[in-house]
Order: structure tokens, then C-alpha cells, then sequence
């Protein structure tokens, strides 16, 4: 098959993806390339909202200041300062694309969640995510410059040094299109990862199935730092509920006065305000822990998180989708408490990045969850992921833009010569489940050294099967997805090793203080292809 070529392949179809495909095509010639179709991603399963502040009680500097407390100390400030002064006017470009934002008369209705000091969360109802993408596939199905192969997973990224050729580059990549089951090659001197982040390697998780790290993995082997890839963010309250997968309920409903609460059975009194003086407010990492504590003391599947103080009026104003989800399972909000699960949620490291989404390789840029920039620290604050995507994009983009394109070599076509052994096909199906079982196991919220050691011991045996499989038998999305599962799995086990502290999402019982001086955990990839 012919290379395929184009000025900028953009990996991902999120918020991160589709905004700097519409910002790059008055300009490029984009390939967005997606390994479903464009709505999967985690960027639709966003619940509360976008942070920005747009209140006149509100300021750049509180902003920052909660972001900066939410991230324990490792939140870069230069980012930080960069990420909140242009979410303004990300808002305003998202606006003007007519995104259906919640209003109170004739402006933006702000809510507020835990760890911010005040209402600054532009939301769409408590279905942001899903409305934003919404509006930016249908702007980006109409926008000429713009092509989009779905169906398309990345298989690695081609670089001069992986060619033999002098310098550090991207060149381009190698894409599986599944429905003729062959590998694409992809020509451009600019790639754009924006495959979000690494939620599948846990056993529970709200992320999508797409979630599998693989633009994280294809950068490290194509020779980038990935930066503090120990914490992940557990969401602390999934949906618990054997029908529902993937589905959280929003930091917004603890904003709005949810109190979390013990079952009938453990005594139905509430808990959090015994953890935290901020009680339910409290970052992530704080709730999640809570919880996580108050299950294995008493030996619960989960706790409750009550709002049916608040009318029915109120609920279905603010939360129709989850009062909706929660009635098809059986649970009246306006009358129950919702039971929730801490879940893994959000992956706060990724890919090394500068303010303009450059990563260590020339021609590769990495925006949005894949990405690592600064701006989370040890911890998200809630509703900055959305934002992160926004402002980097359009930060990219214009870094692209700005350069001029390189030439480019011709690139060799796919080694095509392996066989399809269907009974690997289990195998590779049995070690993506036992992946996620000891990640859950060793790697979650609470970890020791011993933990870990095990984990490390299991990663090392999963990989040598793996490479073995990827040599010598014809690619799947299965087997490629369980490849970026594990090197990502092995990066945060690693990454968890090096972190002799307990801070923000990364608590050890073993070092259970804070260690000075406060510093990223960065893994330098091997100097061979």
C-alpha cells in the first residue's frame, strides 16, 4: 500500500486531538487518525466541567494557588501561570465553536468542585465532555484540511534513528487499519500524540476501553522522557453497580453538598470530615484514600454518597444524565445515596513536554493526557484536564505553524511477513486480565515496596511473552494495546520505586512522609532503537 502522506498526523481523537486538527487546518493538511471511532475517548465521558476564571470574586492567582495545593508541591508554576491565563479564552474559541454550555441568564453558569476555592467550572450540564465532542466532530466532519481514518490503531512511530539515519526526528508512523487488516504507513514531518491516558491498566477503571497508554508507550520507545508516571489519579467515586462500567459520578455532586456516608450496615454516619478538615471538598487523593480506608476497616464493597437532601427540581437541573443513569439501574437519587467505588481515572505523567507540546524528538508533539507538562503535579485538580487539552492544542498549533517543514525520507512499508496463530489470541486475552488483577493488587491506591516488587517481578515475566508475540506473530489491536499495557505498567511500577515519599496520589506505607526537596520522578528511555 502507498505511504500516505500529510503535513500533521494528529494520534487521537479527544479534545486534545480535534482542537488542534481545527486549529492546524486553515493552515495543514491533518490526518486525524483514531483507533474507534471519533466520539470514543475519554474527552466525552467528562462530567463537570472546564475550570476558568470568569467570576468577578475569582482570580488568576487563586486559580493557580488551588491548582498548586491539589498538586502537593510538584505542580510546575510557569505552566500552571500558562494554563490558567488562557482558559479564558479557550472557553471563549469553544463558544464561539457553539458548544452548548449551561447559562444563568445571559452568562455561563459556574459551579464548583472539590479543592477549588470558588465557583469557576464552565459545564454543560453534568455532561461536558459528551457535548463538547459533540460540537467539535461535527465542526471538524465539515472543516476541509481535515481527514479522518478511524479504525486506525497507532503501531509505532518512525524516527530516524530507527531507520538509521542521522539526527533525531519523527518522521511519521505506522497505523493498523482493522478494517483491511493491514498496517498504514503515515508520512508527515509533524506528529501530534493525543491518545490520552493509561486508565485500562487497572483492573476498575472509568476510562474507556481506549484508554491503553499507547501514545505514552510508542514515545518512550521511540526515545522520549516520560515524567511521574506514579500517580494515578483514582477517581473516588465511581458508580458501584455490576451494569455499569465506566461510569463516575461528578466531583460537582460533592460540590453541591454530597456528603459521603457509611452503608446502614457499617453505622450510615459520615466519614470524610474524621480525614480531612476540607470533608468532602477535599482533593481526589484525599477522598479515594478516605474511602479506601473506611472499606477495609469494614469490610465494604463501597460506601454511599448521598444528594437527596437537594430537591428533585435541583438534581434534574444539575445532574440529569447521572439522576438518568442511576433510575435505569434501579437507584432513585432524589431518595437513595448512590453507592461509589474509588476507580483509576486520570494518569497524571505521561510524555515530557515544553509549553508548546514539544517533546525530546523533533516533529513529535504530545498534547493532553499522553502529555506530562507540569500542570497537575501529584495531583489533578478537578476539571483542568479538559483545560490542559484546550491550551495546549492551540499551543502546538501554533508552534507548528511557526516552523518550517523539514524534507523527509522515503519510509519503508510495514514488515508484513509474521503468522496468525489463532491460539495466542487466548493467551494474549488471559495476560491482559492478570495485567490489570496485580496492577489493582499492587499498584493502587495504598502500595509498599513488597507490593511492588511483585508487581515488577510479574511485569518482567508479562513482557518477555509479549515481545515474543509482537516478533513473530501478525499484530492485532489486542496484542498492541496488552504492549502499550505493559511497558506503561512497568513505567509506573518503576516510576513508583524511585518515590521514597507518600505525596499526592502516590502513598507508600513505607515512606509514609514527605521528602524534601519536592521534584518530578523522570525515566530517561535506553539510547538503542
Amino acid at each position: 500500500m502507498a505511504t500516505l502522506e500529510f503535513d500533521v498526523l494528529i494520534v487521537g481523537s479527544g479534545l486534545a486531538g480535534l482542537s488542534a486538527a481545527l486549529h492546524l487546518a486553515p493552515t495543514r493538511r491533518v490526518a486525524v487518525i483514531t483507533k474507534r471511532e471519533l466520539q470514543e475517548g475519554s474527552s466525552r465521558w467528562a462530567q463537570g466541567g472546564i475550570a476558568a476564571v470568569l467570576a468577578n470574586d475569582d482570580s488568576f492567582a487563586a486559580h493557580i494557588q488551588d491548582t498548586q495545593v491539589a498538586g502537593a508541591g510538584l505542580c510546575d508554576l510557569a505552566t500552571t501561570r500558562f494554563v490558567v491565563e488562557n482558559a479564558p479564552a479557550a472557553i471563549g474559541w469553544l463558544r464561539a465553536l457553539g458548544v452548548p454550555f449551561t447559562l444563568e441568564g445571559e452568562e455561563l453558569h459556574l459551579t464548583r468542585e472539590g479543592g477549588h476555592s470558588a465557583r469557576r467550572i464552565v459545564h454543560a450540564t453534568d455532561a461536558t465532555g459528551a457535548a463538547v465532542q459533540k460540537t467539535l466532530i461535527d465542526v471538524v466532519r465539515e472543516t476541509p484540511g481535515i481527514r479522518v481514518f478511524e479504525h486506525h490503531t497507532l503501531v509505532d512511530l518512525i524516527t530516524s534513528r530507527k531507520l538509521g539515519l542521522a539526527g533525531q526526528r519523527c518522521l511519521g508512523l505506522y497505523a493498523l487499519d482493522e478494517a483491511r487488516d493491514e498496517v498504514v504507513t503515515f508520512r508527515a514531518p509533524q506528529t501530534i500524540l493525543a491518545t490520552g491516558g493509561a486508565g485500562k491498566v487497572y483492573l476498575y477503571t472509568t476510562n474507556p476501553d481506549t484508554a491503553t497508554g499507547d501514545g505514552i508507550a510508542a514515545a518512550w520507545r521511540a526515545g522520549c522522557r516520560v515524567a511521574n508516571m506514579e500517580f494515578i489519579q483514582f477517581h473516588p467515586t465511581g458508580l458501584y453497580h455490576p451494569q455499569a462500567k465506566s461510569f463516575l459520578i461528578s466531583e460537582a455532586v460533592r460540590g453541591e453538598g454530597g456528603r459521603l456516608l457509611l452503608p446502614p450496615s457499617a453505622g450510615g454516619t459520615r466519614f470524610m470530615p474524621m480525614h480531612d478538615e476540607r470533608a468532602e471538598l477535599a482533593p481526589r487523593d484525599v477522598v479515594a484514600r478516605a474511602i479506601d480506608f473506611e472499606m477495609k476497616k469494614h469490610g465494604l464493597d463501597c460506601v454511599h454518597l448521598d444528594i437527596s437532601h437537594q430537591s428533585p427540581q435541583f438534581l434534574r437541573e444539575h445532574f440529569p444524565n447521572i439522576l438518568a443513569t442511576c433510575a435505569s439501574l434501579g437507584i432513585d437519587i432524589t431518595r437513595q445515596p448512590i453507592p461509589v467505588v474509588p476507580t483509576a481515572h486520570f494518569t497524571c505523567g505521561g510524555v515530557l513536554t515544553d509549553l508548546a507540546g514539544r517533546t525530546d524528538l523533533a516533529g513529535l508533539y504530545a498534547v493532553g493526557e499522553v502529555a506530562y507538562t507540569g500542570l497537575h503535579g501529584a495531583n489533578r485538580l478537578a476539571s483542568n484536564s479538559l483545560l490542559e487539552c484546550l491550551v495546549f492544542a492551540r499551543a502546538a498549533a501554533q508552534s507548528i505553524d511557526a516552523a518550517t517543514p523539514a524534507p523527509l525520507p522515503a519510509l519503508p512499508p510495514w514488515d508484513d511477513s509474521r503468522v496468525t496463530d489463532a491460539d495466542e489470541s487466548v493467551v494474549i486475552s488471559h495476560n491482559w486480565d492478570e495485567l490489570r488483577r496485580f496492577m489493582w493488587d499492587y499498584v493502587g491506591i495504598v502500595r509498599t515496596n513488597k507490593r511492588l516488587e511483585r508487581a515488577a517481578h510479574r511485569i518482567a515475566l508479562l513482557r518477555g511473552e509479549i515481545h515474543e508475540f509482537y516478533a513473530r506473530f501478525h499484530v492485532t489491536r489486542d496484542l498492541l494495546e496488552l504492549r502499550n499495557l505493559v511497558l506503561v505498567a512497568d513505567l509506573i511500577v518503576r516510576s513508583a520505586q524511585m518515590r521514597h515519599e507518600s505525596r499526592g496520589l502516590h502513598f507508600s506505607r513505607d515512606w509514609p512522609e514527605l521528602a524534601a526537596p519536592a521534584a518530578p520522578t523522570i525515566l530517561v528511555p535506553p539510547a538503542s532503537p
